[in-house]
Parts: structure tokens; sequence; C-alpha cells
């Protein structure tokens, strides 16, 4: 893929439910530190409640 100079990349940080298969967040930025995937995990956490098994999969690059 060739990205035009000066335009940045885009990460989307997608936050699913495994079982409904709900999307509970998907946040689009063009870099995401842990720091803002633990307070967007926080947030849904504060809604809904505690899950039993959070799962991560990092995509590669």
């Amino acid at each position: 893929m060739t990205v035009p100079a000066g335009t940045l990349r885009t990460r989307i940080l997608n936050i699913v439910d495994d079982v409904t298969r709900e999307c509970l967040g998907a946040i689009p930025e063009t870099s995401i530190s842990g720091r803002r995937v633990a307070r967007e995990l926080t947030a849904i956490v504060a809604r809904r409640g505690k899950p039993g098994m959070i799962v991560s999969d990092r995509a590669c690059r």
C-alpha cells in the first residue's frame, strides 16, 4: 500500500464483545498509546461491568 507524502496512517482500536459480537468501541487515531487503551477500557467497564476475560489480538503491521 502506498501512502501519499504528508499523510498519517490511521490506527483503529476496536473493542468487541466476543460473545455478542457487539462493537463496544472503535477509536480511530494516528497513534494509540497504552494509556489511551486503558482509558477506553476503563470507560467500558464503568458502563458495562467487568468482563470475565480480556483477549488482546495485536494485528501484524
